[in-house]
């Protein structure tokens, strides 16, 4: 499946963004989807994911209370408030296809498909 983020942009710190996720599957329910980051000479860190029915989610705990994953039928957000400069990468979504409603991939490695990424600026 084909995926594409957006909503990236330049934001001053302690704002907003939504980034969106959609695929060029009609059945996008059918895969759980996660969001990874990978800021200037770093590795790529996991940031949160969500199973295909929304059932169970997570979120990296450097995020938890300021970013949110949720889905509807055809695309997966990551609302991010409270914004900090540390938050600057250049942000992906992930999608795999699974047969468990509450299931989520652990590794980025078992996640199949990638899109080409949206860059997120937080200014100090």
């Amino acid at each position: 499946v084909q995926l594409q983020a957006s909503g990236g942009g330049l934001v001053q710190a302690g704002g907003s963004l939504r980034l969106s996720c959609t695929a060029s599957t009609c059945t996008f329910t059918d895969y759980a989807v996660a969001w990874f980051r990978q800021a200037p000479g770093r590795e790529r860190e996991f940031v949160a994911a969500i199973s295909r029915t929304g059932r169970n989610i997570k979120h990296v705990d450097s995020v938890k209370g300021r970013f949110t994953i949720s889905r509807d039928k055809n695309t997966v957000y990551l609302q991010m408030n409270n914004l900090k400069s540390e938050d600057t990468a250049v942000y992906y979504c992930a999608a795999e296809e699974v047969g468990n409603n509450g299931y989520i991939p652990k590794e980025s490695a078992d996640f199949d498909s990638w899109g080409p990424g949206t860059l997120v600026t937080v200014s100090s």
